[in-house]
């Protein structure tokens, strides 16, 4: 006989709570497997061990993943990341000044978004929650429309219908942008079948956070993925922090992200998301997949969230004031600069140019959507809500239109 133990319940703590020491001992950022690149037509079964190592670039002496990049690209990725994070910063202000009701940012995580706008396609749909904005900045979607938007005023593009910074841009390759992050694997898998199913050539891309991983839809989703062979792109952004709850809730205990792949025969790879050549590589191998008819990847991109999850959260109440200070894999533009300086591609000299002409820039959108006005200042006309609803509106709507006066 043994002694009988108590059953006692596990509640995931995170490391370190506010005005204890930050820590990020318990991940490991080693290579390891991922640190071959396999060819993108490699059997899914021959993948199992890529979801434990980290794919990396940058600091990576000869990486099998390096995509051997142009400088200018390289530039131009720099560019955008750099002007998300002052348009962000900007708007943020904005806020403060109590010109928009809401906004969220990306900072630390711009990598992602414009490494995979540039790496994609132009037909290729982006399936994304709000902190890829970058994506639109790398495509050159004009600031002064984003801003509109986040004002809600009367040039707003969306016409009022949505909340700041929930974009949508069609010509941009960005579907219309949901609050529900759940949903995005759903709708990008059932955009990349149908793309499949019609014979197209154009992949999807969607995004979730890594807390998103333990609802439903997650799970729906890669099912239908691998059984369709759904040619899309799945990136988990793996940021540590969903809202308020830290990583461990939705299982970052057990195993990464990039391994709940496994259990749908999907290839996993996780990757340096503070990397821009690495995120670049990664969707490159992963696109190539899909084009090939080989279906879907599973991507973590391990980064980590720096500010607050929105203008309505205060990240010191629930972690250390000083962890963003001691994440391991640093700022992702200052790591693309650093490497472009080393390359004899780039300078300080030009870098600070290069952001005084793109605050000027922002001075001036932000100027022209001031002139049209703020929150409560502006905003679209009434008829709107009649508008693009139904393609032959029916009578009730017509009614109730009359009534109004509109």
């Amino acid at each position: 006989m043994t002694d009988e133990v108590s059953l006692a319940l596990h509640i995931p703590q995170p490391v370190a709570r506010p005005g204890e020491a930050a820590s990020f001992d318990h991940l490991s950022f080693a290579t390891g497997a991922a640190a071959v690149r396999p060819d993108p037509d490699t059997p899914e079964t021959a993948l199992r061990d890529l979801p434990y190592g980290l794919v990396r670039v940058i600091g990576e002496t000869g990486s099998a993943w390096d995509p051997k990049l142009d400088a200018e690209t390289m530039r131009r990725g720099l560019r955008a990341m750099l002007q998300t994070r002052l348009f962000e910063d900007r708007m943020f202000r904005a806020h403060r000044q109590g010109k928009t009701s809401f906004f969220m940012k990306s900072t630390g995580e711009e990598a992602i978004g414009v490494a995979q706008s540039l790496a994609l396609e132009a037909g290729d749909m982006c399936f994304p929650t709000y902190r890829v904005q970058g994506w639109l900045i790398a495509r050159g979607y004009p600031l002064e429309d984003m801003i509109n938007q986040i004002y809600s005023n009367a040039k707003d593009p969306l016409k009022g219908r949505q909340l700041p910074i929930l974009y949508s841009a069609r010509e941009y390759g960005f579907y219309s942008l949901s609050g529900n992050v759940g949903s995005r694997f759903g709708h990008a898998v059932g955009w990349a079948m149908a793309s499949a199913y019609k014979g197209g050539r154009h992949i999807a891309l969607g995004y979730i956070g890594e807390g998103t991983t333990a609802e439903g839809d997650f799970h729906e989703a890669l099912t239908f993925a691998s059984v369709y062979r759904a040619p899309a792109v799945l990136a988990i952004t793996n940021n540590q922090w969903a809202i308020s709850s830290f990583a461990g809730i939705a299982g970052a205990e057990q195993t990464t992200f990039a391994a709940k792949a496994i259990a749908y025969g999907l290839p996993g790879l996780r990757v340096d998301g503070n990397d821009f050549l690495a995120v670049w590589a990664a969707t490159k191998w992963a696109a190539a997949r899909a084009r090939a008819n080989l279906g879907a990847t599973l991507i973590e991109f391990v980064t980590y969230r720096v500010a607050g999850h929105s203008t309505s959260d205060d990240p010191t109440k629930y972690r250390p004031t000083d962890e963003a200070e001691h994440w391991p894999l640093g700022d992702p533009i200052a790591r693309l600069k650093t490497h472009l300086i080393g390359l004899g591609e780039w300078s300080d000299e030009r870098h600070a140019q290069l952001e005084a002409e793109l605050t000027e820039a922002l001075r001036d959108a932000q100027r022209a959507a001031d002139a049209v006005g703020s929150l409560g200042q502006s905003k679209p006309s009434v008829a709107e809500m009649f508008e693009g609803v139904f393609k032959e509106p029916d009578w009730r709507v017509i009614e109730q239109r009359r009534e109004m006066g509109i």
